[in-house]
């Protein structure tokens, strides 16, 4: 029987665009185990609050078996603090004692790759050209990413044939918190209308972020379809929100809760507006229908994959990651009118 660790740490939509790994792997090997090492304040994406992070797979964790947490972040801050090495320590003795026959690092990290060390696995899988390139050294197996997409970059870690129709577990990948269904349901109650869309202006970095008061815009004129517009926001976002509120006219609802909260309400969603984020990347895996707004970063790369979906770029836009907060220009050609449009060709489908 195949024992299989999965080792991606964060962040959210890098996580999301991994889960295909690991239903790869249970429809490859539906008898096999299949384990994750995550960052502790991102279980939620493969574990519903509450749940028991080994309790055998069901609706509320539906994808993997065993899910390791770490706090790399709090190991960074205090690398000489007798917790941090205790909790090293115990990581490392877990992931030993589950024997694993295959560990597969798709965050091509130096630290995710030092994880996956742990483990006296014969087979150590990760990118031969990983993110952070010293992490290869620590590979006893190195892949050439194939395919276009992030998700078919990753899924070819395992080696497994893959085609999308292949994956249409997709939408129960994610995890059903009844709680955080119940709050969801409490909140669609309170919008003016039960068909909604999520609009969601936060990015990870500036260059990616389209002005907010177009978001304010978009929510105006969906508003006068019948579709109300619910804003979902990240920490120290509140200004960005505020500036979408200004120019909405009370056409938008803030949400901001815990990550269970935004999959409950995201699968309710008629339509998910943002750019290349966390958030919209969710929405892809749910199968939500799509307006993404992308600028720096490449579509065909990190946008929508199996979503009914409409990417908006313009023609002036240049591909690059790197981490800035300078307007892109091409980002700031893109319309309000030209979003609301594409946003209404997919809520007609």
């Amino acid at each position: 029987m195949e024992r299989i660790l999965i080792v991606r740490l964060s962040a959210m939509g890098d996580i999301v665009n991994s889960l295909p790994v690991a239903a790869a792997l249970q429809q490859a090997y539906p008898d096999s185990i299949v384990d994750w090492v995550i960052e502790e304040r991102w279980q939620e994406l493969l574990c519903a609050r509450g749940t028991s992070l080994d309790a055998p797979r069901n609706s509320q964790k539906p994808l993997v078996n065993t899910i390791h947490t770490v706090n790399t972040r709090s190991w960074r801050d205090h690398p000489l603090a007798k917790r941090t090495w205790s909790e090293i320590s115990a990581l490392r003795r877990n992931i030993r004692e589950r024997e694993y026959t295959a560990v597969i690092d798709v965050q091509g990290a130096i630290r995710s790759a030092v994880i996956a060390r742990f483990s006296s696995a014969t087979r150590i899988v990760g990118f031969d050209s990983p993110r952070e390139r010293p992490a290869r050294h620590l590979y006893k197996q190195k892949i050439n990413a194939q395919g276009v997409h992030i998700i078919e970059q990753n899924v070819s870690l395992t080696s497994l044939p893959f085609t999308k129709r292949a994956l249409e577990i997709l939408a129960e990948m994610l995890p059903h918190d009844p709680l955080a269904e119940n709050w969801c349901d409490a909140e669609i109650q309170k919008l003016p209308s039960a068909r909604f869309a999520i609009l969601s202006p936060g990015a990870g970095w500036g260059a990616k972020e389209w002005p907010p008061e177009r978001f304010g815009e978009v929510a105006r004129e969906l508003a006068r379809d019948g579709v109300a517009s619910v804003l979902n926001i990240g920490p120290n976002e509140n200004d960005l929100a505020a500036k979408v509120e200004s120019t909405s006219n009370g056409a938008t609802r803030r949400v901001s809760g815990s990550i269970g909260q935004l999959i409950a309400l995201t699968r309710r969603a008629a339509l998910f507006i943002g750019g290349d984020t966390g958030p919209m990347h969710l929405a892809n895996i749910l199968c939500v229908p799509v307006v993404a707004i992308f600028g720096p970063t490449n579509p065909e790369r990190n946008g929508p994959y199996y979503s009914p979906y409409i990417v908006l770029r313009h023609e002036s836009s240049e591909t690059s990651y790197s981490h800035h907060d300078r307007q892109h220009e091409g980002l700031m050609s893109i319309t309000s009118a030209e979003v609301v449009a594409a946003a209404r060709t997919l809520l007609n489908k």
